[in-house]
């Protein structure tokens, strides 16, 4: 698909579909009216009135064709102008993408008038997000395919001072939407396929298609040799290796990178702490934390950023073998503290404790780490939003404000002292569990043990990584964070 920018003015003689967005005041806006001609424009105001449409959020409706009106014209609502936002104009995008997708159009036209209230570059990157995401499919174990995307190009007018920042957010929108259907496709993997090699494969493939990505691979005999036991203490029960896998950009010369740390476990049975069987199958989707780092790292490989950035996948899968972990067994991590494994389900904050050991050999600027961790999450904060929790505010914050403008939502969680005595172990340095409350901030203050070294966060995404039941799929959240939290950092 192509995305066309012009500061050109729209020759309607060669219009396909023409978008029009309507405000809910139903009035064909005056530089909406201007691209018709008289009897164009009458025609159309006359039907926006009469016609059974209210223009609110997500409404659209496609005119057809006539004699006097060789092209479609598609009426997206926006709404009451006075509560538009970026989040109302992406119900209106979705809806226009959903309809251009049903009725197989080719080409689509924009020119954003006085009635949208968000800037024109907002509205473009909303609207290639849509685009991409109404023609993402994953049917590569289906015998029938889905079908090819009618759509071929989608044109953009907008004015020559915005001309520039529109072409740059049409290249934003394009590489984040790549990384984001890499880490959905990633997490829609069935387990017996996307292993912790398969991981490596993927990010050692990316390693050789592009040569801003770096990326090395730890083996089991490696992390031995470190003192990974936490993370050895997972993987050392299922017959797949555990790999430690690192994909480094620099784009910055020697400064401290930014590092992202994402949860790879490919599929978690619970370990001898052993799961339900319903909906287990689920747990194929426990590695999405590593599958947004290779997708922020592919976004990154396309947009070649000023900045040094390094991707870090702690990849095992977690099986209830008779070498298996048992609760109460200790273990050494590669910090030198020890950890009493109460429940072996507890198997994310295992690897991860090493990974963040591991990443203090880069010096990094900030760490944060993505995990699919807790159930707790999902009782705090629904499906909706991710927890964020760090031992560095100005981090925190950078991570929400990115959260908002992506939209795809944290909210911060405390680590407070009290919580952290939860953890306290007769036998071990710490426990790898708290008590029933406080979950999420339990793992949390968990893994801060482990990053203090260097400003940390963590993001806990099992509420958001994928959408369960019947229509179980990643969502490749938070991919749209990751890379506006990252890309935020350009010029500072």
């Amino acid at each position: 698909m192509h995305y066309l920018s012009s500061s050109d003015s729209i020759q309607t003689s060669s219009l396909s579909c023409l978008c029009l967005t309507i405000s809910g005041d139903k009035q064909l806006p005056s530089s909406s009216a201007q691209l018709l001609n008289t009897e164009q424009g009458k025609e159309v105001a006359s039907l926006i009135k009469d016609l059974s449409f209210s223009a609110g959020v997500g409404e659209v409706l496609l005119l057809p064709r006539t004699n006097e009106r060789p092209f479609h014209i598609l009426l997206a609502g926006l709404g009451e102008r006075d509560k538009q936002d970026s989040i109302q104009f992406a119900k209106s995008s979705d809806a226009i993408a959903s309809m251009v997708k049903s009725k197989k159009l080719t080409t689509v036209t924009f020119s954003f008038d006085e009635t949208l209230k968000i800037s024109p570059t907002d509205a473009t990157s909303i609207l290639v997000e849509s685009f991409e995401t109404s023609h993402y499919a994953f049917d590569a174990y289906k015998a029938k395919k889905s079908d090819s995307p009618s759509l071929e190009s989608v044109n953009f007018h907008v004015s020559a001072d915005q001309l520039e920042a529109t072409k740059n957010a049409v290249s934003y929108a394009q590489a984040m939407s790549k990384g984001r259907s890499v880490a959905r496709s990633l997490g829609n993997e069935p387990g017996n396929v996307c292993t912790p090699a398969f991981l490596a494969e993927q990010a050692l493939a990316l390693g050789g298609s592009s040569s801003a990505i770096n990326t090395s691979v730890l083996e089991e005999d490696d992390m031995t040799k470190l003192g990974m036991g936490a993370f050895l203490s997972v993987s050392k029960g299922s017959t797949e290796p555990g790999k430690l896998i690192t994909m480094e950009y620099n784009g910055a010369g020697d400064a401290a990178p930014l590092v992202l740390v994402g949860k790879g476990i490919t599929f978690d049975t619970g370990g001898i702490s052993l799961k339900p069987g319903a909906q287990m199958d689920e747990m194929k989707f426990d590695m999405c934390g590593a599958a947004s780092v290779l997708g922020v790292m592919t976004a990154i490989a396309e947009l070649q950023p000023p900045l040094n950035i390094i991707g870090v996948i702690a990849a095992a899968e977690n099986m209830p073998a008779g070498n298996a972990s048992k609760p109460g067994d200790i273990v050494t991590t590669a910090s030198g503290k020890t950890v009493e494994i109460l429940n072996t389900d507890a198997e994310g904050r295992l690897v991860l404790c090493d990974a963040l050991t591991y990443v203090e050999k880069f010096k990094p600027a900030a760490v944060v780490d993505i995990a699919t961790l807790t159930g707790a999450c999902i009782v705090a904060l629904g499906h909706s939003t991710s927890a964020v929790m760090g031992n560095n505010q100005p981090l925190v914050d950078k991570l929400t404000s990115a959260g908002l403008e992506a939209r795809d939502k944290a909210w911060q969680l405390p680590l407070w002292d009290e919580y952290h005595t939860l953890l306290d172990s007769p036998f071990a340095d710490v426990q790898n569990i708290g008590g029933k409350g406080a979950g999420s901030i339990t793992a949390g203050c968990f893994l801060s043990k482990f990053a203090e070294s260097y400003p940390w966060a963590h993001l806990d995404i099992a509420g958001t990584a994928w959408v369960s039941g019947k229509d179980k799929a990643a969502t490749g959240r938070p991919v749209p964070l990751l890379l506006r939290y990252l890309m935020n950092h350009v010029g500072q």
